[in-house]
């Protein structure tokens, strides 16, 4: 079953000023698709390699499916992680855990804020369960695919990626960054954070 693009879940202008719809309608309907495309086009090429029995491009193939399907599903995070009613602070459990795991919400938006300011070149800041642990856990995931941990379930992600900002900020990473945490849905994040703890993934 081929991968399709999932609807924004709210309009292109819903987030301005925060993102224009210039902004929003790029990042969302050419890169978000163009991941979901070469995705599918990457899993018919294995399939096809499969049934002629040649993995001569297997190196190729792996590393477009593990570039594109990152792409995929961080990008479908980031949309839901967003609303036009966001920002303030998490409460409830989320909470709890965030104050658990790094002290207090001040000092979680400051490491998360300063891993993702820092990713080099293009990349994710990157909040995520870590079953083992039995933690969150803040990460940069440069290039989608690396700098991961396995097993971890992200539930909160930021894109870095100059197409995700520099229209609307140039240069100015931490002014978007920043800006984020005025739309963040803690609710959606909040409710990652409750599936994944209960999966025991």
């Amino acid at each position: 079953m081929a991968f399709e693009l999932p609807p924004l879940p709210y309009d292109y202008d819903a987030l301005e000023p925060f993102l224009s719809e210039q902004t929003l309608t790029l990042h969302h309907d050419k890169h978000h698709q163009g991941y979901v495309n070469g995705l599918n086009e990457a899993e018919e090429k294995v399939a096809a390699a499969r049934e002629a029995g040649d993995f001569g491009s297997i190196r190729a193939l792996c590393d477009a499916l593990a570039f594109n399907y990152s792409g995929h599903l961080f990008h479908s995070i980031f949309w839901s992680n967003m609303s036009p009613d966001g920002g303030g602070m998490p409460d409830g459990p989320l909470m709890e855990q965030i104050n658990a795991d790094f002290g207090d919400f001040e000092s979680f938006k400051a490491q998360f804020l300063a891993a993702t300011n820092s990713v080099q070149a293009s990349g994710w800041g990157v909040l995520a369960w870590q079953p083992l642990g039995e933690k969150l856990v803040i990460l940069q995931a440069e290039k989608h695919q690396n700098l991961t941990q396995w097993g971890v379930q992200p539930i909160m992600v930021l894109d870095v990626w100059e197409h995700a900002y520099y229209l609307d900020y140039q240069n100015r990473r931490s002014e978007f960054t920043e800006g984020f945490f005025d739309v963040v849905n803690w609710e959606d994040v909040a409710a990652r954070l409750q599936r994944v703890m209960q999966s025991g993934a």
